[in-house]
């Protein structure tokens, strides 16, 4: 929220320096601003208590949700209207909560309720006990005004200016986090999210909707010259964020809490009417400046809606066109098709079966690698997923074929597709399978679609053992860790990533482990066809496919899909972000009609 007394060049300079600041991550530009949002607070809280000890000391009782029921029996059209000011007292503080992504939900509520909302009652007590008194002035209802000192009043204006930067600096941090959440679920096209945090997982940086935000908020700034509009269009947001949120938690009470219908329909009464109630007085403001919102609304839930209905029916079509197992293991002998050193990572959406553009690959050039992974991301509507329930693995057809399967799992707040060793946790995965498979005759059995949850490294030196090394600046060659146990494995690249040692090389090589009686010898063999394949080299096949509507299909149809093959064309980042080298990339293309 910019001040009216500000010049809009003014305005624009701090906006670009605002965004600017973004890349340095939450953590240091919290750090920057903690100072400044502490004085601020400290002095609106001051001024309040002056100002209700100095000029009307009752007007605390004003706090009574009886003087809004007096108000609503005595309402007419012009005091409905200003119901729509009444909501812009909060704007800036529900800001907070879209930060959960970044804090936790214990420290948002304490510092809500022992701090925010107190420091809000006493400076809107403090400004109504002041305005009460000096009606007769005509700028009497600027908040500052009621600085006691006029001194204090230049020392106002300076920090409200910091401070309204300080609450954007939360909406943009909240904005980074939702577009990283909506593409974890697939509503929002791929862009590059960088992770300035190390321990805190929510922390992310968006450069593409960095731009676009700040492009936007100056032509908002520059279009307007005034806070009016703006505040109108910021009281529209915060209504409808409210509304959806309560219908949202109806929803919650009804399905994820099991509570009656009748408890869940009662919550979405009381405070839906209420929160209906504002809304409506802020579409009085259509008009005013409220429109503008409401293009953008529609400009990105067209962005959403027709990038999850081109992902939706991208994959229902990977899914009818499929093939089974058998085709891999009977049917393609018979094309003559033969096996070539390495290993071959499929990347597909689909978890069962084998997908359409690796059949349509082996058609037509009859060879895959001996090793073969089909590999699946699965994003679940939770914040993360724990390291030991990450990995799903299982075997695809015979167990002389050497395909396998591995879904890895992940939440919103997961950071798993772009990792250096992600390679490498794959084949620990697969190492650790086979080694337990033996011990589990309902796997060995099993139909295709049976998967194991690793949720423990192996202790019996069953499993293959992870040689990481690392090669300085100097060209040296260091073995960092040697150990059976991915977990381990994953803790030494965690330790190693935080470093900031001159490292510039990283490559992990597996052994077999030592000769032990527990382990068989067609265990061994498998391990051993693992590791000669990993040294043969690694390629990595990734479908690309291209939508287009069928004839005669309505034009709303041919919107999103259209809409959809443009956001693919220019997504930032490709399907899966893996720092594949382009050396061992193979892309197969196929057309969808829908």
């Amino acid at each position: 929220m910019l001040l009216s007394d500000v010049p809009t060049p003014v305005a624009c300079a701090i906006l670009v320096c605002l965004f600017t600041l973004q890349h340095y991550g939450t953590n240091k530009i919290g750090c920057m601003f903690a100072p400044i949002v502490i004085v601020w607070i400290f002095f609106m809280c001051g001024s309040g208590l002056y100002n209700i000890i100095h000029w009307d000391h009752e007007i605390i009782h004003a706090i009574s949700p009886m003087y809004m029921l007096r108000f609503m029996k005595k309402i007419n059209l012009r005091h409905w209207k200003l119901l729509s000011s009444v909501v812009l007292c909060i704007a800036g503080s529900e800001a907070m909560f879209a930060d959960l992504g970044h804090f936790s939900k214990k420290s948002i509520k304490i510092t809500f309720v022992c701090l925010i909302y107190p420091v809000l009652i006493l400076t809107y007590a403090g400004q109504t006990a002041f305005i009460s008194k000096n009606l007769g002035t005509d700028e009497v209802f600027h908040i500052r005004e009621s600085i006691p000192n006029k001194a204090l009043q230049h020392v106002f204006t300076v920090l409200s200016l910091f401070a309204s930067a300080v609450g954007s600096q939360a909406t943009i941090t909240a904005g980074f986090s939702i577009i990283n959440q909506c593409q974890a679920l697939d509503c929002f096209p791929r862009v590059e999210v960088v992770h300035t945090s190390e321990n805190v997982r929510g922390q992310v940086y968006v450069p593409d909707a960095n731009w676009v935000f700040m492009a936007l908020s100056l032509a908002v700034t520059i279009g307007f010259h005034d806070i009016s509009p703006i505040g109108k269009a910021t009281g529209l947001a915060i209504t409808c964020g409210m509304l959806v949120t309560t219908s949202l938690m109806s929803l919650v009470i009804a399905l994820y809490w099991e509570k009656s219908l009748l408890i869940s329909a009662c919550f979405l009464l009381f405070f839906g009417a209420i929160e209906a109630m504002y809304l409506s007085t802020s579409l009085l403001n259509f008009f005013r400046g409220a429109w503008c919102l409401t293009i953008l609304s529609l400009l990105f839930m067209t962005i959403m809606v027709s990038w999850h209905y081109g992902t939706l029916k991208k994959y229902e079509f990977d899914i009818e066109n499929k093939v089974s197992v058998e085709w891999l293991t009977d049917y393609s002998p018979g094309l003559g098709v033969s096996r070539v050193p390495g290993i071959g990572f499929i990347y597909s959406d689909v978890v069962t079966g084998i997908p359409a553009f690796f059949t349509h690959f082996i058609t037509n050039l009859p060879a895959f690698h001996q090793v073969l992974i089909v590999v699946s991301f699965k994003s679940l509507p939770v914040p993360c997923i724990p390291q030991s329930q990450r990995y799903l693995v299982g075997r695809v057809g015979p167990k002389e074929y050497r395909v396998y399967r591995c879904i890895v799992r992940y939440g919103y707040r997961d950071n798993v597709r772009d990792t250096d060793d992600f390679e490498d946790h794959i084949i620990s995965s697969i190492g650790e399978f086979i080694g337990r498979e033996e011990y589990d005759l309902e796997s060995m059995t099993s139909p295709e679609g049976k998967m194991m949850i690793l949720d423990s490294p192996m202790e019996d030196g069953c499993a293959l053992i992870a040689v990481t090394e690392e090669s300085s600046s100097t060209g040296d060659i260091q073995t960092l860790s040697e150990n059976g146990s991915r977990r381990n494995l994953l803790d030494s690249n965690a330790s190693s990533e935080i470093t900031h040692s001159p490292v510039k090389k990283k490559k992990v090589r597996f052994l077999l482990p030592p000769k032990s009686p527990t382990m068989r010898i067609s265990v061994r063999q498998e391990l051993q066809e693992i590791i000669d394949a990993r040294e043969s080299g690694t390629a990595y096949f990734l479908g690309h496919s291209h939508l287009s509507a069928r004839k005669g299909s309505n034009f709303f149809k041919k919107f999103l899909i259209t809409s959809y093959v443009f956001l693919d064309k220019n997504c930032r980042e490709p399907p899966v972000a893996l720092n594949i080298p382009h050396a061992a990339l193979l892309e197969v293309g196929t057309v969808y009609t829908l």
